[in-house]
């Protein structure tokens, strides 16, 4: 590779360094102009020369942060993440990283200027998970403008992150749990709630099971797809990991009330109009055949059974870490509990449930004590 300094003015050089040629097959050069003097424009020519020959020469994009971020969504971020996490990317850059980068060449994006950007998002009282998220699209997006050789380096790499503040889990405990159940008898879902409560299934994996997924000889039931839903449409997702799908055994007694319900389900289908039932096999479905949304079960038939049974408001995901819970407690082996949560590494269900853990130690010495003393 060769370069020359060209005197352009007093004390201004022009460094000029042949690249090679390009994909047109001609000859591509890189110009800067130097204020200073012929030994300075000297030194940044063989500066540039040498990132030449290593490899690690890149020409600083000019391009505006908007324009980049758009690309970036549409070839990279759609085909990389879910629909309803690209909804939540598109989200966090509309509101937060557009207003205050968009208008920001990349090359000029500081590390101090995402600092500073967080900081106001937390003085206007967003949360740290949303801070958390908007810094996921930008890193994100900047750690492939360096693999596209526009910046040398990610900012976004070199800043810190609020902490989470950690707030404490709602878990029913033995009693509470039985009296949920209790209430539940009459409950249209019934089933759904003892099935979450004692498998620890993800709401939106009871929501997406079929009634070829039910093996009522053997009492087990496969998990295999998640529904989601957005902008009101829905789809069944694969899970993320293949420790999501798994096969785990159900009590007997639920079982009952799954038979129960389709029943009851088998009932409500008679004389329907096949134009007014669309058939998708869903164990959980609307008398019109189509999956019951989790915001209306929630609504019409969750929150009000745990006003008629007293209990403390918690979320419908409660009831997975409810079954964790009792299930720890219980003294069964985390490694247990992990794979019926399906949960990628134990360490996940450890950390997670790591309240339960004082409990654990005390029964285990109690155990140690009685064996040995």
């Amino acid at each position: 590779m060769s370069g020359q300094v060209v005197k352009r003015g007093d004390r201004k050089y022009l460094v000029r360094v042949s690249l090679g040629k390009g994909a047109d097959c001609k000859r591509k050069y890189y110009n800067k102009t130097i204020n200073g003097t012929k030994k300075e424009a000297e030194a940044f020519k063989n500066k540039i020369l040498h990132q030449v020959d290593t490899g690690t020469f890149y020409e600083p994009s000019r391009e505006y942060f908007r324009d980049f971020i758009d690309n970036w969504f549409k070839t990279v971020a759609r085909d990389r993440v879910s629909d309803k996490t690209l909804r939540g990317y598109e989200q966090s850059t509309r509101l937060y990283l557009i207003p205050n980068l968009g208008t920001t060449q990349l090359e000029r994006i500081t590390p101090e200027q995402i600092q500073k950007l967080y900081y106001e998002m937390r003085e206007k009282g967003l949360s740290s998970s949303t801070i958390k998220n908007a810094h996921a699209v930008l890193n994100s997006a900047l750690k492939q403008a360096v693999r596209w050789g526009k910046i040398n380096r990610n900012p976004a790499a070199l800043v810190d992150l609020p902490r989470n503040k950690k707030t404490e889990m709602k878990v029913l405990n033995q009693e509470e749990a039985k009296r949920f159940l209790d209430t539940a008898i009459y409950n249209r879902l019934k089933s759904l709630f003892s099935l979450l409560i004692t498998t620890g299934m993800r709401p939106g994996e009871a929501l997406a099971l079929k009634w070829n997924d039910i093996d009522f000889e053997n009492n087990r039931i496969t998990i295999n797809k998640s529904l989601s839903r957005v902008d009101g449409k829905w789809s069944l997702k694969e899970p993320k990991t293949s420790h999501g799908r798994r096969t785990i055994p159900v009590p007997s007694e639920v079982m009952k009330d799954i038979k129960e319900h389709k029943e009851l389900q088998d009932h409500e289908k008679v004389g329907l109009n096949t134009n007014d039932y669309s058939d998708h096999d869903f164990v959980y479905a609307t008398k019109t055949g189509e999956p019951f949304n989790d915001r209306n079960i929630i609504s019409q038939y969750f929150k009000p059974l745990l006003k008629n049974a007293g209990l403390p408001d918690i979320r419908l995901y409660d009831l997975r870490h409810t079954c964790a819970t009792l299930l720890l407690s219980a003294g069964v082996n985390p490694k247990i509990v992990s794979e019926r949560l399906g949960h990628a590494d134990v360490s996940l269900t450890l950390n997670t449930y790591s309240h339960v853990l004082p409990d654990m130690q005390e029964s285990a010495t109690k155990k140690i004590e009685g064996m040995l003393f």
